[in-house]
């Protein structure tokens, strides 16, 4: 389990979690955007740092894009892609992730994307 659904408020601060296959400890993160959960590795693609300034914070000051911290470049929560800064195009690693029973739940299987969304259909 990565938290309770309860932890995730819209635009609000994320939720850090373990994730080995990015390194481990705190190396991704959960948020939640347009009622949705999304999950990403805490990586910036431009220069390979975190993105958030003080643990949790991804979301710039609106609430409505993820920013990486240290160069400013701004995100699309929804998709991860990059849309101004230095890595524009590139994406950020996206995590399948679900919401189920109260609780933020790792994707265990993979299942197809819906509407090419990237994130799997909660069967």
């Amino acid at each position: 389990m990565i938290c309770e659904a309860s932890a995730l408020a819209e635009g609000g601060d994320g939720v850090r979690f373990d994730w080995p296959p990015a390194g481990g400890e705190g190396k991704a993160f959960a948020v939640r955007h347009d009622g949705e959960v999304r999950a990403f590795v805490n990586r910036c693609p431009h220069l390979g740092v975190e993105l958030d300034w003080q643990p949790g914070r991804f979301f710039e000051e609106s609430g409505l894009y993820l920013v990486c911290s240290t160069h400013g470049a701004i995100f699309e929560p929804d998709t991860g892609r990059c849309i101004a800064g230095p890595c524009r195009g590139a994406r950020l690693e996206a995590i399948a992730v679900r919401e189920r029973e109260g609780r933020i739940l790792v994707q265990d299987e993979p299942t197809e994307p819906v509407n090419g969304s990237g994130f799997p259909e909660d069967t």
